[in-house]
Formats: structure tokens, C-alpha cells, sequence
């Protein structure tokens, strides 16, 4: 049988249209009179790339080739697979082991075979030899101090001018020319690169946290915090330079804490970054928050209302007049329930105005005021101005204390639907607390239509979770299921696989408790009634509990009984029993 002749590397360049006919037999020439390899003088000369080079020599070898700058490349690397002393001497690059098991060794040259057989005869398993661009394996393999994101080596190399080079003025919000492609420094693209895997794993968060001998980076993905990577104390002043130039901030400016924000294009779509600084005892802490567009336009029927409650919403939302507030602390999706309400309800026989402090996402058709206190535009002359704008629906940030809270009810009494939020714990918590604010009881008990608590829960990964044959007794009297509704339900339980990273959750929805006032409610509101008492009523009235709605949820195998009970306030629950992931 007749050996398979392998083609010549200047016949595949020419075969994939890297060069013509000509440019390679020309280049050929180049190479023997100067003694180089024939993908070097075409890189020299501009006629390719190195990295299209470099994988037309691996598919001529038969071989794997592994861009070292792109995210996936970097994090196969492994420089603790092979010894340091090896690695430098031959200029490899460990990567880990592919479908075969095998190590996976990049080399310079995969046609030097004196090198190879050092390598095997240095290295006890065997490995496989891959392709990889020789510029950017130096810089993987380059002195100085290194930082890593998924064991990636990345030679830091950091312009120490970057502070005194900075126009205080940018806006990098409306900067287009600011990408995830910008810049030619290392730090640049560490920073692009962390922010770019975190929008891709869902991260909701992106903290960058300064210790006493490193920077600490989490994501927080599905509500619960996650430790990334942590980097040498020497990139501090670099990373954070370049998310506050970025964000548009003064970036000379450490003593006060500062509000910025970024636009990146991030896999076909334009994603903002809501960035916060905050000074720290070992440095700034700097916190971005993505903001997808896309989040609250997922649909009323997505968030997580059960059919009952969602035609209760829905016939809330479309009254003529009257407050609704939704409760809950900070980072319950109340923005995310208020803006899909707004969206359902934008339409061009209604005017909108919004007063935000920020504004979090733009919508077409809504007219949308950001709170600016420095210049005196603060929530209450906001809402002034917005009655003098015959709008239909008002939507009010938050109502923080009793002027703006009187302009609100004012506004509701005079015909306009205002949406709120408020920070309580459960729905009936509101009355006191607008009460306690100083707002005379009989305003509150005749302006306010309904009010509504809400947290968000993790949802249980579609593709792994599994029937529950013997659930935790003690959780499901937590949540007050019984035998019964144990044998007629569907409890799952989180597993844990590739798509869920192993937590056994994958997204999360939202458990409400929606209070309509009554003429019970409004008359317990006016003579300053109790809480509890406020909660019979609202319950006698058809008031499904945070708890009930986990419960139902629980029952259709949405969620776990433990994801539960740790946001629906149980008394009794000791969340040190459940392991936070």
C-alpha cells in the first residue's frame, strides 16, 4: 500500500487562499536565500498571519492548533503539568489533556524531532504534540510576574503613564470606540477577558476586591457569589485604572467612592455595565453590574408568576389611578417586575415619565429623568415637574421618605397610576412603614391599590435535576408540604452537570406575595392596625404568602424545598445547614 505523500505548507497556504501561487513561490525563494522558514517571511512580508500560518503547519502535521488569545485557549493552559526548568529551556507550553487523556504539549516547531525526543525521553507519560503561534506562546512564557485567568499565563507589561495619560472628561458610556478589542496592553486584555467570561456565564455581578496581598475577582451568578481567580497584589493599581477609565470616572480620584458606566458590544449585543467605587482599608473595591437589556423584556409570564397572581397583576397594572409598590431588599428583581409592567403598558395612548436614581435601562417611547442631587434634581422636584407633564403612569425609583412619598400618594389621588418600591420584608410591612415615614394613615389606606413582596429563587437546572424520592423531612415541614402533597407533587432535587457548572441550578425566578387592599385592609390601615393583623386580613382576602408561592413551585419540580426556605423567611430555618455553593 502506497504511502500518503503530505502536502508541502506552501501548498495548503494556497489551497486555504492565504496567498496566491506566485506570493508563495516568491516567498520560497525568500526563505532559502535568507535561510528562515517560508511562514516567516510571509508574516514578514505581510502576505499572512501568524496564526494562519500556524494553523495551516498544523493541519500539514496533522496536528491540533490552540489560539492562546482567545479565551478558550488560555484556559487550557497548565503550566503546573510539566516542570518549570523543562518548560523554559524549551520554550512548551503544558496544556491539559485532551478526549485521549493524554498531556497536550505546545511546541515551537513540531518538525523539530531532536526536540520532541528530548521531550519524551524528559517526560515520563506520553503527550501529544500541538500547533500553537510562537509570539504568543513567548508571551505566556515571559519573565516578570504573571497573572492568570483559568491557569492562562498573561505577562504583565503594564504602561505606568496610564494615570497621568487619562482625560478626566471621557464618557466611556457613549464611547464607541472603547471595545472589548481595544488596546494593545496585557492588563487591557485581562480586564476585556474577565469581563467578557462573565457576561458569558451569566454573572449578574463582577466584584473586584483588593486585599492585603492580592486582588480577589468573583462573579456572582444566579444570586450566589463565586470566587474566579485571584491576582498578584502588583496588578491593583493597574486593573482598577482601567475599569474606572472605562466607566468614565477620575480615576486620580481614591478618597471618595464614584458611579460610572461602560457599553461594550459582547456577543452581538450592546451590554452596559453599571459601575461602582468604593474606597476600601487595601484599596478600592470596584463592583460592575450587568445590565442585559434583554432581562426585562423576558415577559410578565417568565418572572415567575403562578396564572392567579399574573391576572391579578395584569388588572393592577391597567387601573387608571392608585399607588403600587412592590417590597423587597436589595437585588429581589423589583426593577426587573416594575420595567416589565412599564413594557406592557407602553403604548403610544400613554405617557410615561420615570425618576430613577440610576436610570438602569433605556426603553423607547418612556421618558425616563435621571435623579442628579448635585444640580438639585432630586427625587421630589422630579416628581413636581412630572405633574406639570399630564402623564398617565408614573414610576418613582423608590420612596425613600415622606416628601417624596406625600408627592406620590398626591399624584395617585389626582388621577395618575404611580409605581414604587419600597425596602420591607413582606407586603402588609409597607402600611407601617409609610405610616412610620409621617404620611397621615386614611392618605395611605385610600391611595395605595396593591402591594406586593417578592424574592428571587434559583431554578433547578433542566438539564440535570431529578425526581426527589426521599426529600429531606425536616425541609418539607419547613415549607409546610405533607405526605400527601408529596406523593401527588413532583419534587426534584439539583444534581449537578456542565451546563449548571455543577450547582444543580441554572437561572433564577421570583416567588411573590400580592396584596390587593380591600375595605378590611383599608380600614386596618387607617387605625394604624398591627402587621399580623394586617396579614390575616390579606390572607383571608386570597393572599398567597412568599412561602405558598415557593411552595407551588416546589411542588411542579421548579425548585428545591432548600432554595426555598432560605429566601422565604422561615422561622426555625438555620441556613448554615445548607451549603451556599
Amino acid at each position: 500500500m502506497a504511502r500518503k505523500v503530505r502536502k508541502k505548507l506552501g501548498e495548503i497556504i494556497v489551497e486555504q487562499g492565504l496567498a496566491t501561487e506566485e506570493v508563495v513561490a516568491a516567498a520560497s525563494s525568500t526563505a532559502q536565500d535568507s535561510g528562515k522558514k517560508l511562514g516567516e517571511v510571509l508574516v514578514e512580508e505581510g502576505h499572512a498571519t501568524e496564526v494562519a500560518v500556524a494553523q495551516a503547519l498544523a493541519a500539514q502535521q496533522g496536528l491540533e492548533f490552540v489560539d492562546l488569545m482567545t479565551a478558550d485557549g488560555m484556559n487550557q493552559v497548565d503550566m503546573t503539568l510539566v516542570d518549570d526548568v523543562l518548560v523554559r529551556k524549551r520554550s512548551v507550553v503544558p496544556l491539559s489533556p485532551g478526549e485521549s487523556g493524554r498531556l497536550r504539549l505546545m511546541v515551537p516547531d513540531p518538525m523539530d524531532l531532536d526536540v520532541l525526543d528530548e521531550l519524551r525521553f524528559a517526560i515520563p507519560e506520553d503527550f501529544d504534540p500541538v500547533v500553537g503561534v510562537p509570539s504568543q506562546m513567548a508571551e505566556i512564557l515571559g519573565g516578570g510576574e504573571s497573572a492568570s485567568i483559568g491557569g492562562a499565563s498573561i505577562d504583565i507589561t503594564v504602561d505606568k503613564s496610564v494615570d497621568s495619560s487619562v482625560d478626566a472628561s471621557v464618557d466611556s458610556s457613549i464611547d464607541a470606540s472603547i471595545d472589548v478589542d481595544a488596546g494593545d496592553s496585557k492588563i487591557v486584555k485581562l480586564v476585556n477577558e474577565l469581563i467578557v467570561e462573565a457576561v458569558n456565564g451569566r454573572a449578574s455581578d463582577i466584584h473586584v476586591e483588593p486585599r492585603d496581598d492580592r486582588v480577589v475577582l468573583r462573579y456572582r451568578v444566579d444570586g450566589v457569589c463565586h470566587v474566579r481567580q485571584e491576582f498578584p497584589k502588583k496588578l491593583q493599581q493597574s486593573m482598577l485604572a482601567r475599569l474606572k477609565l472605562m466607566a468614565g470616572v477620575n480615576i486620580a480620584e481614591k478618597r471618595i467612592p464614584q458611579d460610572g458606566r461602560i457599553k461594550l458590544p459582547i456577543g452581538g449585543e450592546q451590554i452596559d455595565f453599571r459601575v461602582s467605587t468604593c474606597p476600601a482599608y487595601h484599596g478600592e473595591s470596584v463592583v460592575l453590574r450587568v445590565l442585559r437589556p434583554d432581562s426585562v423584556r423576558i415577559g410578565l409570564e417568565n418572572i415567575g408568576f403562578e396564572a392567579d397572581n399574573l391576572e391579578i397583576f395584569n388588572k393592577i397594572i391597567r387601573r387608571p389611578n392608585g399607588i403600587f409598590l412592590v417590597t423587597g431588599p436589595t437585588g429581589s428583581g423589583k426593577t426587573t417586575t416594575l420595567y416589565s409592567a412599564l413594557n406592557v403598558l407602553n403604548q403610544p395612548n400613554r405617557k410615561i415619565i420615570t425618576a430613577e436614581d440610576p436610570v438602569e435601562y433605556n426603553f423607547t417611547g418612556i421618558n425616563q429623568v435621571q435623579v442628579r442631587d448635585s444640580i438639585g434634581l432630586t427625587f421630589p422636584s422630579i416628581l413636581k415637574a412630572m405633574l406639570r407633564q399630564a402623564p398617565n403612569v408614573i414610576l418613582v425609583g423608590e420612596i425613600r421618605d415622606r416628601e417624596v412619598g406625600d408627592i406620590a400618594i398626591q399624584a395617585a389621588l389626582t388621577g395618575h397610576l404611580v409605581f414604587s418600591t419600597l425596602h420591607t420584608n413582606d407586603a402588609p410591612s409597607a402600611i407601617t412603614r409609610l405610616v412610620d415615614m409621617g404620611i397621615k394613615p386614611f392618605l395611605v389606606a385610600s391611595s395605595i391599590q396593591a402591594i406586593m413582596a417578592q424574592r428571587l429563587i434559583r431554578v433547578l437546572c433542566k438539564e440535570c435535576s431529578q425526581p426527589d424520592e426521599n426529600p429531606d423531612a425536616r425541609m418539607l415541614k419547613l415549607v409546610n408540604i405533607t405526605p400527601e402533597e408529596v406523593a401527588a407533587g413532583n419534587i426534584h432535587k439539583p444534581v449537578g452537570c456542565a451546563k449548571c457548572n455543577g450547582s444543580g441550578y441554572k437561572g433564577r425566578m421570583a416567588i411573590f406575595e400580592l396584596m390587593s387592599m380591600n375595605a378590611e385592609i383599608r380600614e386596618l390601615a387607617f387605625e394604624r392596625a398591627s402587621i399580623s393583623a394586617i396579614r390575616q386580613a390579606a390572607i383571608r382576602g386570597g393572599m398567597r404568602s412568599l412561602l405558598g408561592d415557593g411552595k407551588v413551585k416546589i411542588l411542579r419540580g421548579v425548585t428545591s424545598p432548600e432554595e426555598v426556605a432560605r429566601f422565604a423567611q422561615i422561622e426555625g430555618f438555620d441556613p448554615t445547614e445548607i451549603d451556599a455553593d
